[in-house]
């Protein structure tokens, strides 16, 4: 942990010039894009086998008629498909799964008051008025929502709000052209239609992360999501 916080002072003192007293919030905004950029390639490999996947519909719809009757057989087919095509089920997962760890290293570099012993002077860095160590909770109890600290996080909502509203649309519009629901025995498996409603709504969740985190946390989760609407819009074009 020291080392990772020694490595974000770093960057952030090559960035005072530029930045000022929000330096380590813009360090923060660029170790985030290095860590997209080294997702990056799991990314283009998930985007390659969602297209894969859904080229695969056709011959697991086949697979579906076929076996209705035997969901074990139906699902070793349906496995052994996916192999003989050399398409993996869980690709998409894998980008996220790689950013987790970046996550909670800033979310306790951000949430310790000290670190190796001594004092986390990371904590007294800004993003303009609001302090990277804070939640918004700190910044309403503070000068309120159209305070200084207030203003920084209702920036930050609106973005979230603006990137959710985008990929709402967008993952509407996947949906409506891909509308396969997983079968078993002939029928639609249960509460699969409700998790379908649900999911263009997923992207709106973030508002509740970016509310609860340390405001470098936070800074990371817009940052990251930005970035994952730009990239999946480019990627699933």
């Amino acid at each position: 942990m020291s080392v990772f916080a020694d490595l974000v002072q770093q960057l952030a003192d090559l960035l005072n010039p530029l930045f000022g007293a929000s330096a380590a919030a813009a360090a923060i905004v660029l170790f985030t894009a290095f860590v997209r950029l080294l997702v990056h390639p799991l990314s283009r490999a998930a985007a390659r086998g969602q297209k894969a996947r859904t080229e695969l519909q056709p011959k697991i719809a086949e697979l579906r008629k076929k076996h209705a009757k035997d969901p074990e057989k139906l699902q070793k087919a349906v496995l052994a498909l996916h192999a003989e095509e050399k398409v993996s089920p869980l690709s998409g997962c894998l980008p996220s799964l790689f950013q987790l760890p970046a996550f909670f290293l800033l979310y306790h570099l951000f949430s310790n008051t000290t670190i190796g012993g001594q004092t986390n002077e990371l904590l007294t860095h800004q993003l303009f008025a609001a302090p990277l160590g804070d939640h918004w909770k700190d910044a309403l109890g503070d000068g309120g929502v159209f305070g200084g600290a207030g203003l920084v996080y209702l920036g930050l909502f609106v973005v979230v709000a603006c990137v959710a509203a985008f990929n709402y649309g967008r993952t509407k519009r996947m949906m409506a052209t891909n509308p396969a629901v997983p079968v078993v025995d002939g029928e639609p498996v249960p509460g699969m239609g409700a998790v379908s409603k649900v999911m263009p709504f997923m992207s709106f969740f973030t508002l509740f992360t970016v509310a609860v985190v340390p405001l470098a946390a936070a800074l990371y989760v817009v940052t990251s999501t930005t970035w994952s609407a730009v990239e999946r819009a480019a990627l699933y074009r």
